[in-house]
């Protein structure tokens, strides 16, 4: 006679370590166990630290921005100077329209 086998078994899953039950007839998982998540490594006397760092790090940013605004006006009318340059020097073609490509 053949062995009877359950119809379901419990799995480990090799990437999160949680617990899969699976139906050998279906083959499918009927239910996901989540592992237990680790204690945090995070200090709560380190919380001060890790929330300055945090606006340091926001005011940083800010800081950047503002100076990539200052500099824009300069950036962009260099790149008008740029290609009105090129549009003067070179020659005048009739623009390509989507309808002559049929």
């Amino acid at each position: 006679m053949a062995k009877q086998f359950a119809d379901t078994f419990e799995v480990n899953c090799p990437c999160c370590q949680a617990k899969l039950t699976i139906d050998r007839e279906i083959r499918a998982v009927l239910s996901h166990v989540a592992p237990p998540r680790p204690p945090s490594s995070v200090d709560l006397n380190d919380t001060a630290g890790l929330l300055r760092q945090q606006v340091d790090a926001v005011e940083a940013k800010f800081r950047a921005s503002v100076e990539a605004e200052k500099s824009k006006e300069d950036l962009l009318a260099r790149k008008f100077a740029e290609g009105l340059k090129k549009a003067k020097d070179g020659p005048i073609e009739k623009p390509l329209r989507d309808f002559d490509l049929d």
